[in-house]
């Protein structure tokens, strides 16, 4: 089928202007770079892709140029000291559960012995302190110059959270927003960490690119629903790190089912390996499923998430599991 979808991008576009064809199911996804987004040619081969039996969706999306100057690695990087490897979890849209999936992801490296740090990078809509607990408690700087990470369910953090007003905006344009974020993630005192995990902020923006050239990302990792508009934005996600040479570790599909606790029974409300497929389609692993579930919620907004409240229940084995295979 990805064959018949790609015979018909020919007829529009020339063959170095296909970064990407993939076919989930009954939606197609063509994905193009080096070429000025064409609203009007997008429609009509769309409309051509529809036709072709088994199709019920298509989506046609623009990508910027590979050798594009803001995609140019720029030369001051940050300095993150004591950490070994950073792995960010992202996102292609916002309400995936992205920071959920970091903090319990966090915590659950931490379960299987590597000293871990967790940094809010989510500036214009942080929630690491409430889902670890030091909402209330102010940041600590010992010398005035550096400051002390926070230290929660055996896992130390910092976020711009704990610097502002919970209800005050941040209302910064980007290069303001990456100054406040490098001087944040650079100016702690890690100590010695193995793993640093990154809740980068939802999209593809101005931030996420300055953070992927800046500091020295050893992966990403896409947290995605099943739902189709989420794993559109998805595989923008996947092609953007592509384009700053940042590793994919995997696709965690999040939300992906929902067991009655009463009957038993299991009910797929957003679909259902949307992002098995997708990952396979994209060539990157996919690292598993994060089932829908009450006490996941309840244990973030507690600042307890699931793996340190419930490390047992099978909600919290869903994201050690993901953590081994990290690991």
């Amino acid at each position: 089928m990805e064959n018949s979808v790609r015979d018909i991008v020919l007829q529009y576009f020339a063959p170095e202007n296909i970064n990407s064809v993939v076919v989930a199911g009954n939606r197609a996804i063509v994905t193009l770079q080096n070429v000025p987004e064409d609203k009007e040619k997008a429609a009509k081969l769309s409309d051509e892709i529809l036709k072709l039996d088994g199709i019920g969706k298509a989506n046609v999306i623009f990508t910027a140029a590979k050798d594009a100057p803001s995609l140019q690695q720029e030369p001051n990087m940050w300095q993150v000291n004591g950490v070994k490897k950073i792995y960010a979890v992202a996102s292609g849209k916002g309400g995936v559960g992205k920071s959920t999936t970091a903090v319990n992801l966090a915590l659950a490296l931490a379960s299987l012995g590597k000293k871990v740090a967790l940094f809010d990078a989510d500036i214009y809509g942080p929630s690491i302190p409430t889902m670890l607990g030091y909402e209330n408690e102010p940041a600590v700087s010992l010398d005035g110059q550096t400051f002390e990470p926070f230290r929660a369910s055996g896992i130390t953090s910092m976020s711009i959270g704990s610097l502002i007003d919970r209800d005050t905006p941040v209302i910064w344009r980007g290069p303001k927003a990456c100054g406040a974020i490098e001087q944040l993630l650079t100016e702690v005192n890690w100590g010695d960490t193995d793993i640093m995990i990154l809740d980068m902020p939802p999209g593809t923006g101005d931030i996420q690119i300055s953070i992927s050239q800046r500091l020295k990302l050893d992966g990403a990792i896409i947290v995605s629903t099943p739902q189709d508009i989420a794993l559109i934005d998805a595989v923008k996600g996947v092609n953007m790190f592509r384009k700053v040479n940042v590793p994919i570790l995997g696709i965690v599909e999040n939300m992906s089912y929902y067991i009655c606790p009463k009957c038993g029974n299991r009910d797929e409300i957003f679909g259902h390996a949307g992002a098995a497929e997708t990952a396979d389609r994209l060539g990157v692993r996919f690292l598993g499923e994060i089932p829908l579930h009450y006490s996941i919620r309840t244990h973030s907004d507690d600042g307890r998430p699931i793996v340190a409240a419930e490390p047992e229940s099978p909600y919290a084995k869903a994201y050690i599991e993901i953590a081994r295979k990290l690991v």
